[in-house]
Protein backbone atom coordinates (compact mmCIF):
# COMPACT_ATOMS: atom_id res chain seq x y z
CA UNK A 1 0.00 0.00 0.00
CA UNK A 2 1.25 3.69 -0.83
CA UNK A 3 1.36 5.74 1.76
CA UNK A 4 1.80 9.58 0.97
CA UNK A 5 3.51 12.13 2.77
CA UNK A 6 0.50 14.86 2.99
CA UNK A 7 2.99 17.96 3.02
CA UNK A 8 5.55 16.83 -0.03
CA UNK A 9 3.12 14.45 -1.65
CA UNK A 10 5.82 12.14 -2.01
CA UNK A 11 5.37 8.39 -1.46
CA UNK A 12 7.32 7.13 2.03
CA UNK A 13 9.20 4.28 1.63
CA UNK A 14 9.27 1.61 4.23
CA UNK A 15 13.11 2.01 3.70
CA UNK A 16 12.84 5.71 4.45
CA UNK A 17 15.63 6.01 6.93
CA UNK A 18 14.06 8.53 9.48
CA UNK A 19 10.95 6.03 9.49
CA UNK A 20 12.50 2.42 9.36
CA UNK A 21 12.35 0.71 12.89
CA UNK A 22 10.81 3.71 14.69
CA UNK A 23 9.24 0.66 16.89
CA UNK A 24 12.44 -0.95 17.53
CA UNK A 25 14.42 2.32 18.50
CA UNK A 26 11.48 3.41 20.94
CA UNK A 27 11.08 -0.33 22.11
CA UNK A 28 15.50 0.05 22.69
CA UNK A 29 15.79 3.39 24.11
CA UNK A 30 13.92 2.48 27.10
CA UNK A 31 15.06 -1.09 28.45
CA UNK A 32 15.40 1.00 31.78
CA UNK A 33 12.52 3.85 33.06
CA UNK A 34 15.62 5.12 34.76
CA UNK A 35 17.58 5.63 31.91
CA UNK A 36 17.73 9.86 31.59
CA UNK A 37 15.96 11.37 28.30
CA UNK A 38 19.46 13.21 27.44
CA UNK A 39 21.29 9.34 27.37
CA UNK A 40 19.15 8.92 24.55
CA UNK A 41 20.35 8.91 21.16
CA UNK A 42 19.41 11.54 19.53
CA UNK A 43 20.72 10.90 15.69
CA UNK A 44 17.16 8.51 16.07
CA UNK A 45 14.89 11.13 16.51
CA UNK A 46 12.08 12.62 13.73
CA UNK A 47 12.46 16.60 13.06
CA UNK A 48 9.24 18.57 13.59
CA UNK A 49 8.16 21.34 11.09
CA UNK A 50 8.19 23.99 13.88
CA UNK A 51 6.75 26.16 11.17
CA UNK A 52 3.15 23.90 10.68
CA UNK A 53 2.67 21.83 14.03
CA UNK A 54 -0.62 21.01 14.07
CA UNK A 55 -2.84 22.38 16.64
CA UNK A 56 -3.91 19.25 18.00
CA UNK A 57 -0.05 18.46 18.50
CA UNK A 58 0.50 21.70 19.75
CA UNK A 59 -2.15 21.39 22.61
CA UNK A 60 -0.30 17.74 23.68
CA UNK A 61 3.28 19.56 23.78
CA UNK A 62 1.46 22.47 25.75
CA UNK A 63 0.32 19.73 28.12
CA UNK A 64 3.73 18.10 28.34
CA UNK A 65 5.24 21.09 29.30
CA UNK A 66 2.91 21.96 32.25
CA UNK A 67 3.53 18.10 33.15
CA UNK A 68 7.01 18.37 33.11
CA UNK A 69 7.14 21.66 35.34
CA UNK A 70 5.59 19.61 38.20
CA UNK A 71 7.34 16.65 37.93
CA UNK A 72 10.96 18.74 38.09
CA UNK A 73 9.39 20.11 41.50
CA UNK A 74 7.95 17.21 42.37
CA UNK A 75 11.35 15.63 41.71
CA UNK A 76 13.34 18.62 43.58
CA UNK A 77 11.12 18.18 46.66
CA UNK A 78 11.68 13.99 46.67
CA UNK A 79 14.89 14.86 46.87
CA UNK A 80 14.97 17.21 49.78
CA UNK A 81 12.69 14.69 51.64
CA UNK A 82 15.03 11.73 51.33
CA UNK A 83 17.64 14.05 52.45
CA UNK A 84 16.61 15.32 55.66
CA UNK A 85 15.33 11.60 56.56
CA UNK A 86 11.98 11.76 55.45
CA UNK A 87 11.14 15.25 57.38
CA UNK A 88 7.55 16.56 55.88
CA UNK A 89 7.82 20.26 55.30
CA UNK A 90 4.89 22.56 53.87
CA UNK A 91 7.03 23.28 51.33
CA UNK A 92 8.03 19.13 50.74
CA UNK A 93 3.58 18.68 51.12
CA UNK A 94 2.66 21.43 48.43
CA UNK A 95 5.17 19.36 45.90
CA UNK A 96 3.78 16.32 46.66
CA UNK A 97 0.35 17.29 46.26
CA UNK A 98 0.04 19.35 43.08
CA UNK A 99 2.39 16.38 41.59
CA UNK A 100 -0.67 13.44 42.47
CA UNK A 101 -3.31 15.58 41.64
CA UNK A 102 -2.03 16.16 38.27
CA UNK A 103 -1.24 12.60 37.92
CA UNK A 104 -4.69 11.75 39.18
CA UNK A 105 -6.61 14.05 36.90
CA UNK A 106 -5.03 16.49 34.67
CA UNK A 107 -2.77 13.34 32.80
CA UNK A 108 -5.04 11.05 33.04
CA UNK A 109 -7.41 13.45 30.59
CA UNK A 110 -4.15 14.02 28.60
CA UNK A 111 -3.37 10.29 28.29
CA UNK A 112 -7.22 9.92 27.09
CA UNK A 113 -7.06 12.62 24.21
CA UNK A 114 -3.82 10.58 23.43
CA UNK A 115 -5.51 7.10 23.36
CA UNK A 116 -8.83 8.38 21.74
CA UNK A 117 -8.39 11.09 19.90
CA UNK A 118 -4.39 10.66 18.22
CA UNK A 119 -3.17 7.00 18.64
CA UNK A 120 -5.88 5.06 16.80
CA UNK A 121 -5.03 6.91 13.64
CA UNK A 122 -1.30 7.42 14.12
CA UNK A 123 -1.56 2.97 14.74
CA UNK A 124 -2.97 2.27 11.38
CA UNK A 125 -0.74 4.63 9.53
CA UNK A 126 2.13 3.15 11.00
CA UNK A 127 0.91 -0.40 10.89
CA UNK A 128 0.64 0.99 6.76
CA UNK A 129 3.99 2.18 6.36
CA UNK A 130 5.68 -1.45 8.07
CA UNK A 131 6.25 0.08 11.30
CA UNK A 132 5.34 -2.39 13.18
CA UNK A 133 6.05 -5.63 14.97
CA UNK A 134 5.88 -8.66 13.37
CA UNK A 135 3.72 -10.79 15.70
CA UNK A 136 0.32 -12.18 14.76
CA UNK A 137 -1.83 -9.18 16.75
CA UNK A 138 0.93 -6.41 15.10
CA UNK A 139 2.47 -3.88 17.39
CA UNK A 140 3.49 -0.20 16.98
CA UNK A 141 5.15 2.58 18.81
CA UNK A 142 1.51 3.40 19.73
CA UNK A 143 1.05 0.14 21.99
CA UNK A 144 4.51 1.05 24.00
CA UNK A 145 3.28 4.57 24.96
CA UNK A 146 -0.26 2.78 25.79
CA UNK A 147 1.93 0.55 28.09
CA UNK A 148 3.53 4.06 29.75
CA UNK A 149 0.68 5.12 30.37
CA UNK A 150 -0.87 2.04 32.40
CA UNK A 151 2.33 2.15 34.38
CA UNK A 152 2.34 5.51 35.05
CA UNK A 153 -0.92 4.87 36.84
CA UNK A 154 0.76 1.89 38.29
CA UNK A 155 3.39 3.74 39.87
CA UNK A 156 1.43 6.12 40.75
CA UNK A 157 -0.73 4.52 42.80
CA UNK A 158 1.55 2.65 44.45
CA UNK A 159 3.65 5.45 46.07
CA UNK A 160 1.27 7.58 46.89
CA UNK A 161 -0.30 4.75 48.96
CA UNK A 162 3.36 3.97 50.24
CA UNK A 163 3.68 7.78 51.31
CA UNK A 164 0.59 8.15 52.74
CA UNK A 165 0.93 4.52 55.07
CA UNK A 166 4.53 5.37 56.11
CA UNK A 167 3.56 7.90 58.81
CA UNK A 168 0.65 5.84 60.05
CA UNK A 169 3.23 2.92 60.92
CA UNK A 170 4.35 2.56 64.39
CA UNK A 171 7.32 0.02 63.72
CA UNK A 172 10.39 2.13 62.51
CA UNK A 173 12.17 -0.51 60.04
CA UNK A 174 8.36 -1.20 58.53
CA UNK A 175 8.26 2.57 57.90
CA UNK A 176 11.76 2.62 56.57
CA UNK A 177 10.61 0.35 54.09
CA UNK A 178 7.55 1.70 53.18
CA UNK A 179 8.88 4.80 52.29
CA UNK A 180 11.91 3.13 50.54
CA UNK A 181 9.63 1.04 48.84
CA UNK A 182 7.67 4.78 47.56
CA UNK A 183 10.45 6.95 46.65
CA UNK A 184 11.78 4.11 44.26
CA UNK A 185 8.19 3.58 42.84
CA UNK A 186 7.99 7.76 42.56
CA UNK A 187 11.76 8.10 41.30
CA UNK A 188 10.91 5.83 38.51
CA UNK A 189 7.40 7.31 37.57
CA UNK A 190 9.55 10.75 37.20
CA UNK A 191 12.06 9.22 34.62
CA UNK A 192 9.16 6.88 32.92
CA UNK A 193 7.46 10.56 32.12
CA UNK A 194 10.19 12.20 31.19
CA UNK A 195 11.15 9.05 28.79
CA UNK A 196 7.83 9.05 27.81
CA UNK A 197 7.28 12.38 26.73
CA UNK A 198 10.88 12.85 24.70
CA UNK A 199 9.33 9.98 22.62
CA UNK A 200 6.60 11.40 21.91
CA UNK A 201 8.16 14.83 21.45
CA UNK A 202 11.30 13.33 19.21
CA UNK A 203 9.64 10.40 17.39
CA UNK A 204 6.35 9.76 17.64
CA UNK A 205 4.72 13.74 17.21
CA UNK A 206 6.93 14.11 14.07
CA UNK A 207 5.92 10.76 12.54
CA UNK A 208 2.14 12.04 12.82
CA UNK A 209 2.52 15.43 11.73
CA UNK A 210 4.26 13.51 8.10
CA UNK A 211 1.64 10.59 7.88
CA UNK A 212 -1.66 12.53 9.11
CA UNK A 213 -3.36 14.73 6.63
CA UNK A 214 -4.88 18.07 7.67
CA UNK A 215 -8.12 16.97 7.61
CA UNK A 216 -7.01 14.06 9.84
CA UNK A 217 -5.94 16.79 12.10
CA UNK A 218 -9.29 18.74 12.27
CA UNK A 219 -11.17 15.66 13.14
CA UNK A 220 -8.66 14.95 15.82
CA UNK A 221 -9.04 18.26 17.12
CA UNK A 222 -12.53 18.59 17.15
CA UNK A 223 -12.20 14.74 19.29
CA UNK A 224 -9.51 15.99 21.67
CA UNK A 225 -12.13 19.13 22.42
CA UNK A 226 -14.75 17.11 23.38
CA UNK A 227 -12.80 14.92 25.93
CA UNK A 228 -11.07 18.19 27.59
Amino acid sequence: MKIIDKKTGKRLSKSDPIKRNVLKDIDSDGQSPMDPPEALDESKNVKFDTDQIPEAIQILLDEHKATLELVNAFEEALKEYVESNYEMTDKINEAFSNFYSHIDKDLVVHNAKEEKALFPILHKKLKETGEHSDEEIPRTAVNLMEDDHNQFVQLGTLSFNFFGLAPRLNDDKSRLFVLETATRSARELVELIKLHIYREENKLFPLAQQLISADEFKAIRTEINEIA
